[in-house]
């Protein structure tokens, strides 16, 4: 069984985000780069667990990026990964990097592909949804669990209100979020392993880009705290209603 999991870089949380060149670009000076936490909690974990339990799963790894990615995808490898793939090109369009993978997974026709359900640097949630039509397989998204027994899959997601379970043949793409699986952190044997894991980089194919970034814009600055005395309630009143506006 082979499993392709779908590995993004993003800015650590607690990375300090500006932008230059008249808000066009994300400034990218210090900015300390990680494994997108949805990618590597949850998807790449799950697909470890399958492998853990089933000897003959494979996993790949690809991710859409320059260079510079290589020590988020090498990171993945050292965590369970079996070989990685990079696809060299800088895109932020979600079709443009959902086709490139699409590509990929139709060449290797993977079983399961796995992506998280969002990067927490752009929220698009769409990736995953793009390679299920682009691969013509069925897509499942939110999952909090997945279980495997043999070409079937059931996956329980999350809807309004409560939870749906689904059970759907293989291949198929599916978006993790919490509750598929637990963290976990590369140990040494896995660091080392990963420095001879094939990493392959191949070209784009020639795929059109539909949409560009116009401009960034950070969120208003947060406005002081007023702090007002316990016993005085009806000044804690007047505040809510004419200044919050919450009563």
């Amino acid at each position: 069984m082979k499993v392709l999991v779908c590995i993004s870089k993003t800015p650590d949380t607690t990375s300090k985000i500006a932008f230059k060149e008249g808000n066009t670009k994300f400034d990218e000076t210090g900015v300390q780069w990680i494994i997108n936490p949805y990618d590597e909690w949850y998807s790449l974990v799950r697909a470890i667990e399958l492998k853990e339990k089933d000897a003959t799963v494979t996993i790949h790894l690809i991710t859409v990026g320059l260079a510079d990615a290589e020590p988020i995808i090498r990171k993945a490898l050292a965590l369970g990964g079996d070989e990685a793939i990079r696809v060299n090109s800088d895109s932020h369009d979600s079709y443009f990097i959902a086709a490139q993978i699409a590509e990929i997974a139709k060449q290797n026709q993977y079983d399961i592909i796995f992506t998280g359900k969002e990067t927490i640097d752009y929220n698009g949630s769409s990736i995953g949804g793009m390679i299920a039509e682009l691969v013509d397989a069925p897509y499942i998204s939110l999952a909090t669990k997945f279980d495997l027994n043999a070409t079937t899959a059931n996956i329980t997601r999350e809807i309004e209100g409560g939870e749906e379970v689904c059970e759907v043949a293989l291949p198929v793409v599916v978006s993790c979020q919490k509750g598929v699986a637990e963290q976990r952190i590369p140990n040494m044997r896995g660091i080392m392993a990963a420095r001879t894991k094939p990493l392959k980089v191949v070209e784009p194919a020639a795929i059109d880009t539909l949409t560009t970034i116009a401009s960034f814009e950070l969120p208003p600055a947060k406005a002081g705290v007023k702090l007002v005395a316990a016993d005085n309630v009806a000044e804690l009143v007047r505040l809510l209603h004419e200044e919050a506006k919450a009563i």
